[in-house]
């Protein structure tokens, strides 16, 4: 009989752990998600345990990491040494010929006296650097559990659960577990083992991608170069990173060969170009041919996939890690909110995962794709267009918009999730892009929150999760509202303004007028936005949000942590 893999001690009195395939930061967040809940996990990772050389064999691989990702990361309590190591910059510009064309800002929010320092909009720091925090984070969580050299070979499933077939130097074993996630990168096995289809597409030309360590006079941006003198007709993209480390990507040929352009020495004149006479030292180097591809479903029965192995983008924007991040935040808290639910509201749940999730990568594709085909036309009528643009750009500014180096990441909001109550004020826009109004589908805005009895704020968006949260303006309306948990699969908070509040700075930017009450998911989206005093509408949205619609009277949950056992606790 092939040997089961032991649970912790401190797991076998609890329900089955959720199984993960997967020990990269995305496999990584959603264990840790999914521990903020009280559930365990269990790790399975086809690799070898990393040692210490790993984040610098490995290279940086993604490095650009956008506020709100930061913000999940926070959750995870992984952020403070990335924003204390990580390069921020706030400004991208983009050059043709050797002349700036375009310049977007992304201005940060002021630091103001006593209040909490803001989230930059973005910092530079390596893959490989975010997954070592998140492996320190796992190896001190009780309840997760990671198995290095173990690869999954077969996935069995049934309303109870899901059986998984290990393979590796510990020879073959079963796990079993409530739900899978498959975490395992574009090539892994969880995806295919289900069956699940993988289709898109590739771009001819190729990338060179190096990390160099060097000490070079440019300023903390983002600098695209399109057709300069020393890539002539093609692209280079250049990146601060910490610890005097570049990161540039220059588009090359599609039979271009690294090696052999390394030892006839080319390699180094190319990287002279832009380093000039300075040492410098070759961290790491690599060749890459960009995919664009999305799997037809990113939830399967108790399967989920998360990260590359249900997506696939070009990394010009910097959408593909970004977007993993908020795949695990999305997929932990309905895991484990399914696993209190009863059934019909749990498929509900994990279906709508594959709903939030598989729309936002459908919008990745789709800036990604106009992007590539910017960048790397696939006919003369688009190199005719990028040429038209990229010369008016040099004189004519209202041009200048149109150049497509890469649309930056956003997350992505949820206007027509069936999670969400529809809003009784002005609807959420259809579209990313530009401010949002504070509306069911949209991410709750930050603002200082004053924990009772303190005198130092933090961010409110810090102390979210990781259960649901409701927020209004006065204390009675709270009182009001105190069982609205009751037969909920997660707990509810509840948040009184006049309390956490006293500047006045979060109710601002929610525009809560007093008689509003905010209801937030675990994720940080809003989810309703409702009258205070109407009890039964905000008990409606909470169930809907755990994927129960009110139709007849409320039931009591049956998690391992479900609020059905005592009012919502109030933070004053």
């Amino acid at each position: 009989m092939t040997p089961a893999v032991p649970a912790p001690a401190s797991h076998r009195s609890r329900r089955p752990p959720v199984l993960i395939s997967g020990a990269g930061p995305v496999g990584l967040a959603t264990a840790l998600t999914l521990a903020r809940f009280g559930v365990p996990s269990t790790v399975f990772e086809a690799r070898a345990e990393p040692d210490a050389e790993h984040a610098v064999r490995s290279g940086s691989k993604a490095i650009c990491f956008q506020r709100d990702v930061l913000d999940v990361l926070a959750r995870l309590g992984v952020a403070e040494p990335l924003l204390a190591e990580g390069t921020t910059w706030t400004t991208a510009r983009t050059y043709y010929r050797g002349r700036e064309v375009r310049t977007v800002a992304f201005p940060g929010a002021p630091a103001r006296a006593g209040l909490p320092a803001p989230l930059p909009p973005w910092i530079n720091i390596s893959q490989a650097r975010v997954e070592q925090e998140l492996l320190r984070a796992a190896a001190v969580q009780p309840l997760v559990t990671v198995h290095y050299d173990h690869r999954v070979t077969a996935v069995d499933q049934d309303t109870r659960g899901v059986t998984v077939r290990t393979t590796g130097g510990g020879g073959a074993r079963l796990a079993h577990g409530t739900h899978l996630v498959g975490a395992d990168g574009a090539g892994g096995d969880v995806r295919k083992l289900l069956g699940v289809g993988f289709p898109g597409g590739s771009f001819d030309d190729r990338f060179l991608i190096c990390d160099i360590r060097a000490g070079l006079p440019f300023p903390n941006e983002r600098r695209f170069y399109f057709d300069p003198e020393w890539n002539p007709g093609r692209q280079v993209l250049v990146h601060q990173c910490p610890d005097s480390t570049w990161r540039i990507d220059w588009q090359v040929p599609a039979d271009y060969d690294l090696d052999a352009e390394r030892d006839s020495g080319a390699l180094d004149q190319r990287i002279r170009t832009i380093v000039g006479d300075r040492p410098y030292d070759l961290v790491w180097s690599s060749v890459y041919r960009f995919h664009e591809r999305c799997a037809e479903r990113m939830r399967s029965g108790r399967v989920l996939l998360v990260g590359d192995a249900a997506h696939l983008y070009a990394p010009f924007g910097a959408r593909g890690l970004n977007s993993g991040i908020h795949d695990a935040e999305n997929a932990g808290w309905k895991i484990a909110a399914a696993r209190g639910a009863r059934p019909g509201p749990a498929d509900a749940l994990l279906e709508s995962y594959h709903i939030e999730r598989w729309a936002a990568a459908q919008e990745n594709l789709r800036v990604t794709g106009a992007t590539m085909r910017f960048l790397v036309p696939q006919d003369e009528q688009q190199a005719r267009l990028r040429r038209t643009t990229l010369e008016l750009a040099v004189t004519d500014p209202a041009a200048r918009d149109r150049i497509d180096s890469g649309r930056l990441a956003e997350p992505y909001w949820y206007p027509r999730s069936p999670l969400i109550t529809p809003p009784a004020v002005p609807s959420a826009p259809m579209a990313t892009g530009g401010q949002h109004p504070p509306v069911p589908g949209v991410i709750c805005p930050d603002g200082p929150y004053f924990p009772s009895g303190e005198t130092e704020p933090v961010r409110m968006r810090s102390v979210l999760g990781p259960g649901l949260t409701v927020i209004v303006a006065r204390a009675d309306q709270a009182r009001a509202l105190a069982d609205v948990g009751v037969g909920l699969p997660v707990a509810v908070r509840i948040f009184v303004l006049d309390d956490i509040d006293p500047t006045g700075t979060l109710a601002a930017a929610l525009r809560c007028d007093g008689s509003t009450a905010h209801l937030v998911r675990p994720d940080a989206h809003l989810c309703a936005v409702l009258p205070a005093g109407d009890g039964a509408a905000v008990r409606a949205a909470l169930r809907r949000v755990c994927g129960d619609p009110p139709e007849g009277p409320p039931r009591p949950g049956t998690g391992e942590r479900s609020a059905g056992q005592a009012p919502a606790p109030v933070e004053h």
